[in-house]
Parts: C-alpha cells; sequence; structure tokens
C-alpha cells in the first residue's frame, strides 16, 4: 500500500487508456475495471503494455549492435517473451485478486468489501 502516488496515477491513466478501466470524477468517483477489462487476460493486458520492440536492444542509443543480421539470441528472447504471454493468457484480470484477498486492503482503506 505504500506506492506512490505518481506511480499509480500514471499506471492509472495508462489502463484508462488501454480501456481496461472506466474511471469518474467526483466525490462518489473511483474507478472500476471496463467490460473490456473484466474479460481481459493478464498476457494480452502484458503485451499491451510492453513497448519494447525489441527484447535484447539490439537497436538502442548506441545505434545498432553489428550482429544483428547474424544473431540468435534475439529470435530466441523474442519466442520466450512471447510463451511467457501465452502462459498468461489464460488468467482473466478479473479472477486477480480474490475477495479473500482484498478483504484486509478494503480495510485499510475503510471500504467494505463490494462496493
Amino acid at each position: 500500500m505504500a506506492t506512490p502516488y505518481n506511480h499509480v496515477s500514471k499506471a492509472m491513466a495508462k489502463l484508462r487508456e488501454l480501456g481496461m478501466i472506466d474511471v469518474e470524477r467526483g466525490r462518489h468517483g473511483g474507478s472500476r475495471l471496463s467490460s473490456a477489462g473484466r474479460v481481459a487476460t493478464v498476457g494480452q493486458l502484458l503485451r499491451q503494455l510492453d513497448t519494447r520492440t525489441d527484447p535484447a536492444d539490439c537497436v538502442g542509443a548506441g545505434g545498432t549492435c553489428p550482429l544483428i543480421n547474424e544473431c540468435r539470441l534475439r529470435g530466441a528472447l523474442a519466442r520466450a517473451r512471447e510463451a511467457f504471454y501465452g502462459e498468461l493468457d489464460d488468467i482473466v484480470v478479473a479472477s486477480l485478486p480474490t475477495s479473500r484477498q482484498m478483504a484486509p486492503v478494503f480495510q485499510a482503506i475503510g471500504l467494505r468489501p463490494g462496493l
């Protein structure tokens, strides 16, 4: 619960931009999973959040790696990343966390579960 406000704010803005959450301002405002967020999988969400096109940083600020055309590592890392996301495609975001896991969080912020 000690996550800096700026980190949470940026994460919430990105999730809203991706259509994963609905946000309402005002006294009774808040955020909740959108209809798209309720059916999205962890793998799908991570793919959308991953902005790195090259998992090995073969093309970086210092220029292009001279081995880029013959490198087998780059393709292997891309396949490994996709395999990782593929394993997470069976986990729906809405199923995380459970009500039992959230109870202490709700209590800590003064809410009753289910609100």
